[in-house]
């Protein structure tokens, strides 16, 4: 049984190495984060055995099947991609190395509290609706700064870099805008002093090449790797 189909993989992987290119960048530091979230867990399996160590998940019921007898489970970097409720805070630290989708001052604070109990130093990803997508969660473009250096005082989380989910619009100049402002915002959070907020996690199998050209560190592929999914 072959989920990754190894024409795409090879395309994506060349389209990787263009874009990283074509930006002046190079195509080692761009991780592909393989979504395997509805695939079932062969999928992570063939993921490792193409190389890629990256797996974004975005249900904890669904993650925590899949992860609690993979044998290969500590060589990966496994990242919640999916809404976070604060309810499930405390699973989601069990079993995720990065969540991605912190988006209110609320929920970093639960992340940070448990986070501190059980001794774990949890990275996070800060959600911004760049693309002000009403349909998207996420802090605004206004708020992102303040709240940023108030996560960054917390005990026990490490701001990993920024996440973006664009709007599903028409990809033309203003969309590449949304992805340009992104990346402007991950610089300026560094220059205030956010050290460890260096990732930038946006692009998708749609829109990878844009994404990589406007600097994402890590592109979150799901169907154009596995095909669509079940």
């Amino acid at each position: 049984m072959n989920l990754i189909n190894k024409n795409n993989f090879t395309y994506i992987k060349k389209k990787i190495i263009q874009a990283a290119q074509r930006s002046g960048r190079r195509p080692e530091d761009i991780q592909l984060v393989a979504i395997t979230k509805r695939f079932p867990v062969f999928a992570i399996q063939q993921a490792y055995n193409n190389d890629i160590l990256c797996i974004g998940e975005s249900r904890i019921q669904e993650s925590e099947n899949k992860l609690k007898d993979l044998s290969i489970r500590n060589k990966l970097e496994v990242h919640l991609i999916g809404h976070l409720q604060s309810n499930k805070a405390r699973k989601a630290i069990q079993l995720y190395d990065v969540i991605e989708t912190v988006d209110t001052i609320k929920l970093a604070k639960k992340i940070s509290s448990i986070s501190s109990e059980i001794k774990k130093a949890q990275k996070i990803y800060l959600q911004v609706n760049s693309g002000q997508d009403p349909l998207k969660k996420g802090f605004s473009l206004n708020e992102i700064e303040k709240a940023a250096l108030e996560i960054a005082q917390m005990k026990n989380l490490i701001i990993g870099g920024i996440m973006m989910i664009p709007p599903f619009i028409e990809m033309d100049n203003n969309y590449r805008k949304i992805y340009s402002s992104t990346r402007e915002l991950r610089d300026k959070l560094l220059a205030l002093g956010i050290n460890s907020c260096k990732d930038l996690s946006m692009g998708m199998s749609r829109d990878y090449e844009m994404a990589i050209e406007e600097g994402a560190t890590h592109i979150r592929i799901g169907t154009a790797l596995f095909g669509q999914r079940p």
